[in-house]
Formats: structure tokens, sequence, C-alpha cells
């Protein structure tokens, strides 16, 4: 993620086929359904906090 977050103004992230997100690297490694699809449940809950 770090390579992208340097190479990239914007990202889309795809689960399933479809797409999950759209954003800035930020916005998206701070989105809750990217972190569920990637990371699992557990991690979305930390992020939370």
């Amino acid at each position: 993620m770090d390579l992208v977050t340097q190479l990239c103004d914007r990202v889309i992230v795809m689960s399933e086929g479809s797409r999950l997100t759209e954003g800035t690297p930020d916005e998206v490694k701070a989105d809750r359904r990217v972190l569920e699809a990637y990371l699992g449940g557990q991690y979305a809950q930390r992020a939370e906090r």
C-alpha cells in the first residue's frame, strides 16, 4: 500500500468484481468496507477505536 500511496492520487478498490470504493489513498485506507474485505472484520473494528 505504501507504493500505491506514493504513486497514485486516487485509488479504486474492487471486491468480488464490483467497485467497493474510490478516493484518495488515505480515504481508502480508512474505509471500513476496505478493511473488512481485505483484512477481516476484526481490523475494521480496531480502526474505529
